[in-house]
This record gives C-alpha cells, sequence and structure tokens, in this order.
C-alpha cells in the first residue's frame, strides 16, 4: 500500500501520546513487527546469538519429529513447522546467511533418518523428498546473492547434504528427474542463471 502526502501530513500532526497509542494498538495486532522491533531496539542478543539459538531449535525438533518418521505426512507437517520458524527468525533479524545455512541444516537434520526413510515406500515419501528438494533450489538461488566470505561454511553443510543424498537411491534419482544436478551442491558450481533453471523445470510440471 502506498501512502500520500495527505495521509501522511495527517499522521504526523498527531499528538505524541496519539501516536503511542496508535503504534501499540498495531503491535497488539502484528506480532511478527512486534518482536521485529523489540529486536532492533533493546533486544541484547545478536542475529548471530538468535541463529545459535535457532539451529539448537532445528535439531532438537527435527529429532523430536523423527518419532514420527514413519507417518510422513505428520513428519513433513512437522517439518513444515520447523521451517516457518525459521523464516520468522529471518523476518526478524534479517539474516540472510541463517536464510540459508538454517533451511540446509534441517535438510540434512531430516536426512540424518535416511535409513528410516529409504524402508519406506517411495510413494509415501515422494511429497517429503519434493520438499527437500524444493528447499535445496531455493538455498543455492540465496548462496548467489550470499557474498563468498559465507561460502566455505555453506559448503560444510551441502557436502554433508551431498553425501546423504548420494546414500539414498530414490532420492538421488528424483533430484536427477527434477532438475538437480548434484554437482551444484558446491558453492562455486552453482549456475549463474539457478532461477532461470528451476522456472523452466517448475513450468514442465517438475518440482511438484
Amino acid at each position: 500500500m502506498e501512502y500520500s502526502r495527505e495521509f501522511k501530513a495527517a499522521l504526523s500532526a498527531f499528538s505524541g501520546a496519539e501516536k503511542d497509542k496508535l503504534i501499540f494498538r498495531l503491535l497488539k495486532k502484528d506480532k511478527l513487527l512486534s518482536k521485529k522491533l523489540y529486536f532492533e531496539l533493546i533486544d541484547p542478543e545478536t542475529t548471530d546469538d538468535k541463529r545459535n539459538a535457532m539451529e539448537e531449535i532445528v535439531a532438537e525438533k527435527v529429532l523430536l519429529a523423527s518419532e514420527y518418521v514413519g507417518n510422513p505426512q505428520y513428519f513433513l507437517s512437522s517439518i513444515r513447522k520447523i521451517s516457518a520458524e525459521i523464516t520468522e527468525h529471518v523476518k526478524i533479524t534479517t539474516d540472510k546467511f541463517g536464510d540459508v545455512s538454517l533451511n540446509l541444516l534441517l535438510v540434512n537434520a531430516v536426512l540424518e533418518h535416511n535409513n528410516d526413510l529409504s524402508r519406506q515406500r517411495f510413494d509415501n515419501v515422494y511429497k517429503l523428498y519434493i520438499y527437500i528438494i524444493n528447499k535445496i533450489f531455493k538455498s543455492l538461488v540465496l548462496v548467489k546473492k550470499l557474498d563468498e566470505d559465507y561460502w566455505m561454511e555453506i559448503d560444510e553443510i551441502l557436502n554433508k547434504i551431498h553425501k546423504k543424498i548420494h546414500s539414498n537411491h530414490y532420492l538421488q534419482k528424483l533430484c536427477t528427474n527434477n532438475g538437480l544436478d548434484m554437482k551444484w551442491l558446491e558453492c562455486n558450481s552453482i549456475p549463474e542463471n539457478i532461477e532461470g533453471i528451476i522456472k523452466e523445470m517448475k513450468k514442465q510440471g517438475y518440482l511438484r
């Protein structure tokens, strides 16, 4: 929504008490904005602190969710909720590095349970695998927008993911069928046109 000069002028004309009242009313309705302002204004924790805490949360919650890995639909639902927490962290802190690293850590944590997943029927884990592939693709797009100083840390996680995918025949085959080249699981090897590749794959009906 765009705000006209007249609207901005009217807001500026409010008294200090009126503005405070309006701000608190808006914050009550927007919890995310409230958390973001708290972080930016008075939170003693830094973005790194928040990211480190999220790393522990991701590991712990995937471990808890893994108790239901035999129920793929419920397991995927749990993973989506963890992903939503990562998204909230990124919106609050504008943590661009965390947007990549935390999502890749989530993928890696899910694939820690490769043995349990590989014993299930492919039809049962298909949606989970497609979700993982989409998340990897999204992370590769974001890597290209990161400062290259971060790439070494990202490569460490990508290498772990690569090994786990390699040990999962069905997932590896599904990656290939959906246009994810294993060579791209290294920052220097991500194609410049990665976004275009994803759009083309989706246009052809893949990644669904």
